[in-house]
């Protein structure tokens, strides 16, 4: 949706209005990669002064998980809860923030349910992904409802300037995993003018027993499986050396077998689920200096859970967008962008009925430098036909030292807006609640060079009022109310680059989620995790692995112990075309949880065959 001519290279795109300070050396600039997430607009990695994390086609070539959700607990401030194996549902907390006051977009649509006001990362494969971009801090002023923890925005495969090329992968691995993958690449014509992409994967597993029957007797101890079948094309043409226009498409089709602990142990329940993005986009340059861009878009969110055979309950969700924004070049150092938002919401569901929610939003924003001074202004309004409208707005300031040190700060104010299931959901549903409130502020020192990549350390703070709770109503019921209030401090690291020619990424987390209303930890939200990864070229081989650590956690029931757990990989060009890539998960079978009482894999290996076209 956001400028998708933009494609993620290691040498950085110069973009007019974005350059980086004017003392960074150019053979430092030619190693800056570049995001969009963060403002809107394209700018170098390292100019950003929101927190944000870049994970390339390295890095998802790189990465042990099959799915985005294992990729993006890579990034600083990032817990991923899991309720089993592949294809179960998983939770996303950015800086403590829940998974509904976190924003998964795909190429910029909005694929969440309307029902939980959440997005199914877990159903989003790495098959079909270019990169990833994760903004950590509250951005609601560029993005609306949902943005109070952060964005995690995936940004699907496109084609080349180059003649048709094929791929595909075999992989074949624990629990009688198999993996398949096939794209096609490339111009449609000479001049490259015409582009397209397709990937299509399947993805199945036997599994494991998502529930551990010692703790809940009545789940069924049978293996759980997972079935993931996907699809992305894009194509792109070029009208004229101003305009260029084209369409996205991503399908995620995934059947899951999961337990019940409230059930029987002769229960076989399935979770049918689909993620769908697909939009129209339109890019022109009106001037020199104004250009603007058009999507019209759709995205959907649906789940049907089966038990023996028989559908006990469907949500259908469907958001349907249309953006217009414009970039104007004010002068060299400084740009405006303004534009027009609209968003139809609607749920389709046995459960429960609710009218379609339309959103009309208006927002601006600006990015500029004067001299060692770096700013970031955006202000925006959203209006909902259903509880009214909701203000955001941000605040960024950034200062050069000199080419490598800077120090930046930002305040901001977001908002979450009422799920359906929060306004409509039989006997618990309140129609007169409002949208929940944030107020952040954030400092960060950061060092980038060209020699070991960009390393930040960022305290932040996030007030939240008006949280929505489910409160007793003296009846047996519990209804949604605005009774919440919550605070989450702390400080993270991170660290993308290098040593040498190994590629490191490190990230570290100390948080304080502290519920205010009551007085506690925030559910499931560690006090301390951190991530590392290596990974090395060495000739014909590159290798490398992972490790991920978490400190103990609140969790519904019980106390989750912490843990941590280390991934390895080895891939071997046979030749140019041909590799092999083989991988250890969990190596020292560590025996953990994600969520209480829900199992997680054992220590496991895959083995895949590669083949790529040159």
């Amino acid at each position: 949706m956001f400028h998708p001519l933009v494609r993620v290279v290691r040498p950085m795109l110069v973009v007019a209005g974005a350059l980086p300070f004017a003392a960074l050396a150019q053979t430092e600039q030619a190693l800056q990669p570049i995001v969009v997430t963060a403002t809107r607009a394209p700018e170098p990695f390292a100019d950003a002064i929101a927190q944000a994390t870049l994970f390339d086609a390295q890095d998802i070539a790189d990465t042990n998980s099959s799915d985005a959700s294992g990729l993006v607990a890579l990034a600083p401030g990032v817990q991923i809860t899991r309720n089993g194996g592949p294809g179960a549902s998983s939770g996303l907390y950015i800086r403590g923030a829940s998974s509904a006051q976190s924003l998964v977009l795909v190429d910029g649509v909005r694929v969440e349910s309307a029902g939980l006001g959440a997005a199914q990362l877990s159903q989003l494969m790495l098959d079909e992904i270019d990169h990833i971009e994760v903004v950590n801090g509250n951005v609601s002023a560029l993005y609306g409802s949902g943005a109070i923890g952060g964005v995690v925005q995936i940004f699907t495969k496109e084609g080349g300037n180059h003649p048709p090329r094929f791929n595909f992968e075999a992989e074949y691995g624990s629990y009688h995993t198999q993996r398949q993958q096939l794209g096609a690449n490339g111009a449609l014509d000479q001049d490259g003018r015409t582009t397209f992409n397709v990937t299509v994967s399947r993805e199945k597993t036997d599994g494991f027993s998502s529930i551990d029957p010692a703790v809940a007797p009545n789940a069924n101890p049978n293996a759980n499986g997972y079935l993931n079948e996907s699809v992305a094309a894009a194509l792109r043409h070029a009208f004229t050396d101003k305009w260029d226009g084209g369409v996205r498409f991503l399908q995620s089709n995934g059947i899951n077998s999961f337990d019940d602990a409230y059930g029987v142990p002769t229960d076989l329940n399935k979770s049918h689920d689909r993620v769908r993005s697909a939009s129209v986009f339109a890019n022109g340059r009106l001037t020199d200096r104004w250009t603007t861009h058009f999507t019209l878009a759709q995205g959907q969110d649906r789940a049907a859970i089966e038990q023996n055979g028989v559908t006990t309950n469907r949500f259908d969700s469907e958001n349907r967008q249309f953006v217009w924004q414009n970039d104007f070049q004010l002068a060299r150092d400084h740009k405006l962008l303004f534009g027009y938002e609209h968003v139809d919401q609607s749920l389709d569901s046995d459960e429960l009925a609710a009218p379609d929610r339309h959103v009309n939003s208006v927002f601006a924003g600006y990015v500029g430098r004067i001299g060692a001074s770096q700013f970031q202004a955006n202000v925006r309004r959203d209006q909902y036909s259903d509880f009214g409208g909701a203000n955001s707005y941000y605040l960024g300031y950034g200062y050069n030292f000199d080419a490598h040190w800077k120090v930046t700060a930002s305040y901001a104010a977001s908002f979450r807006a009422p799920s359906f299931d929060d306004l409509y959901y039989p006997f618990s549903g309140n129609p007169s609640i409002q949208p929940e409130r944030s107020h952040s502020v954030e400092a960060a020192l950061q060092y980038a060079s060209g020699k070991i990549g960009v390393l930040r350390l960022t305290a932040f703070q996030t007030r939240y009022t008006n949280l929505i709770d489910y409160a007793g109503d003296g009846s047996g019921f519990y209804i949604a109310q605005n009774v919440g209030r919550a605070k989450i401090q702390g400080i993270e690291g991170s660290w993308e680059g290098h040593v040498g020619a190994t590629d490191v990424r490190a990230s570290f987390t100390f948080q304080n989620p502290l519920d205010e209303t009551n007085h506690e930890e925030l559910t499931r939200r560690a006090r301390r995790f951190a991530s590392f990864t290596a990974h090395r070229s060495i000739g014909a081989w590159r290798v490398g692995g992972e490790w991920i650590v978490s400190g103990a956690r609140n969790d519904y029931e019980s106390t989750l112990a912490g843990y941590g757990v280390v991934n390895l990989s080895a891939r071997y060009e046979i030749t140019k075309s041909w590799y092999v890539d083989a991988r250890i998960d969990n190596l020292f079978d560590k025996d953990y949880e994600l969520a209480y009482s829900y199992n997680t894999p054992r220590r496991g290996a895959t083995i895949t065959l590669g083949w790529r076209q040159l």
